[in-house]
């Protein structure tokens, strides 16, 4: 993968790894190209983008999603195409084909917090999460990051 992509800048950085912003060396196509630090989120994360791909699911309540191009298991990088806003992405903390079991105060405070950081934003994002279980795919950390409105 590596070896046909040039690098033009970084895009962002989170606890389960790094984007950049590459153009292909093939062609004149700019994508994103996530590298992960650890093989479980990038699986979770590979896994369940090769099953928005199976079911051509590109966008979510009318935001967009990325499509994966690629996914290099041994570099641990999925290269996507680039979106934006509003858009949903990044599913390294996502669980696929089944939720975690929590205690109700954990689930509350999770509402809590959701609540706050969206603002009224929250029931479109609540809405965006709800299409994503359809599909079992449950988003434990939704954010303004990853779920951009503007």
């Amino acid at each position: 993968m590596i070896e046909r992509l040039g690098f033009v800048e970084r895009l962002g950085f989170g606890v389960h790894g790094i984007v950049f912003l590459v153009e292909s060396n093939e062609q004149v196509l700019l994508s994103a190209v996530k590298f992960h630090y650890q093989w479980a989120p990038y699986q979770r994360e590979r896994d369940i983008y090769e099953r928005l791909t199976d079911l051509e699911v590109t966008y979510l309540s009318g935001f967009e999603t990325p499509r994966l191009l690629r996914a290099d298991d041994e570099l641990m990088a999925l290269e996507m195409t680039v979106v934006s806003a509003p858009y949903v992405l990044n599913f390294a903390g996502a669980w696929l084909d089944f939720p975690p079991e929590f205690p109700e105060e954990v689930w509350q405070d999770w509402n809590r917090k959701n609540a706050e950081q969206f603002g009224s934003d929250w029931p479109a994002a609540q809405r965006i999460l709800a299409e994503l279980e359809e599909w079992q795919i449950y988003m434990l950390d939704p954010s303004p990051t990853n779920i951009c409105f503007r």
